[in-house]
C-alpha cells in the first residue's frame, strides 16, 4: 500500500516535527503503517563493514528487542543496517527502512530482495523523495539519517568509525533531544572510535538489550525470552524456581516439595534436554 503523507495528514509521524527541517512529504510502502507508528521505535545504524563482534551483538540485541515489540528503524545500507533489518525479521518482529532514494529505485540495488521481505513481513519502506529519484547525491544520505533519528525514541550505534555517517544520525538525535546509546568496542579498533567519542560526549554505554529496553520505557522481564518450555508439570516447577534466581540444588529440591526420586529424575531430564546446565557445587542455571 503506497501512501503519500504531508505534515497535515493524521498518519504523518508527529515526532518528525522535533527536527529542525521535518520532511515536507513522506512516501510510504506498508500494509500496516498505523500499527508500526504505535510501537516503540529504535534506530540502529553503524558501519558498512562491521567487525564480527559488532555484527553478532547487534543481531542478538535486535532479536531480543524485536521479540519485545520494538520496531527497528534503519537505512537499508550494507553492514549494520541490513544486519538490524534482518535480525528483526528473524525474531518475528517489524522493521522500517528509510531510503536515500525513491521507493521505486531501491538503494543499494543488492538489497531489493530485503526491501521486499521488510514490507511482506509487516514493516515499511519510507522516503521523502518521489518514487523515481535515485540516490545520486551525498546529501541524500545525510538527509535520510535525520529521518531515521527523528522517528525514534533512541538511536543505537553498535560500531562507527570517527567519520561515519552514523555520527550524522547521532548528531541529529542529540540536536532533537533523542537518546543515543552505543556499544563499547576495542580501543585498538578504528571502527569503534566514533562510538567511544560519543560515550565521552555523554551517550549511554550499552551492555545488554535490557539497557536499551529501559531507555525505550519497556519494563524488562529478564527471564521471558530465555525460559525454556517445560515438558511436564514437574519440569515447570523446577524451571520457575531456577528462573527466580534459586540456583543451589538443595534449595531447589526443598522448594519444589517433590519426592527425591521424582526431583532427581526431573532435573536429569532437564539437563539431558538442554534446558538447564550444571554450575559448580551443585548449582543449576537456565541455558
Amino acid at each position: 500500500l503506497m501512501l503519500t503523507l504531508t505534515p497535515k495528514h493524521n498518519l504523518y509521524p508527529s515526532q518528525l516535527n522535533r527536527l529542525h527541517s521535518p520532511p515536507k512529504q513522506l512516501y510510504v510502502n506498508s500494509s500496516s503503517w498505523e500499527s508500526l507508528l504505535a510501537k516503540p521505535l529504535l534506530a540502529v545504524v553503524g558501519t558498512r563493514r562491521p567487525s564480527s563482534y559488532a555484527a553478532n551483538v547487534c543481531a542478538q540485541f535486535v532479536r531480543e528487542l524485536a521479540g519485545k515489540g520494538v520496531c527497528i528503524v534503519s537505512g537499508l545500507a550494507l553492514g549494520i543496517d541490513s544486519i538490524a533489518h534482518t535480525a528483526a525479521i528473524e525474531a518475528g518482529g517489524t522493521t522500517i527502512a528509510v531510503l536515500p532514494s525513491g521507493l521505486s529505485t531501491i538503494y543499494p540495488a543488492s538489497h531489493r530482495q530485503l526491501a521486499g521481505i521488510i514490507v511482506n513481513e509487516g514493516g515499511a519502506l519510507i522516503s521523502e523523495y518521489p518514487p523515481n529519484v535515485t540516490a545520486s547525491y551525498k546529501g541524500n544520505f545525510i538527509e535520510r539519517n535525520r529521518i531515521i533519528a527523528g522517528l525514534c525514541t533512541a538511536v543505537f550505534i553498535p560500531e562507527a568509525a570517527a567519520k561515519s555517517g552514523s555520527l550524522h544520525t547521532a548528531q541529529f538525535a542529540i540536536d532533537s533531544g533523542i537518546d543515543v546509546c552505543v556499544l563499547p568496542g576495542q580501543v585498538t579498533n578504528p571502527l569503534t572510535e566514533g562510538c567511544h567519542r560519543l560515550i565521552q560526549a555523554g551517550a549511554a554505554l550499552i551492555t545488554s538489550s535490557d539497557d536499551i529496553a529501559n531507555m525505550l520505557g519497556i519494563t524488562s522481564h529478564p527471564h521471558a525470552s530465555q525460559m525454556p518450555t517445560a515438558a511436564t508439570k514437574q519440569e515447570a516447577v523446577l524451571l520457575e524456581l531456577i528462573a527466580n534466581d534459586i540456583h543451589d540444588g538443595e534449595d531447589i529440591f526443598a522448594q519444589s516439595e517433590m519426592a527425591i526420586a521424582e526431583f532427581n529424575q526431573t532435573i536429569t531430564m532437564l539437563e539431558i534436554s538442554g534446558k538447564i546446565k550444571a554450575g559448580s557445587a551443585n548449582t543449576w542455571y537456565l541455558i
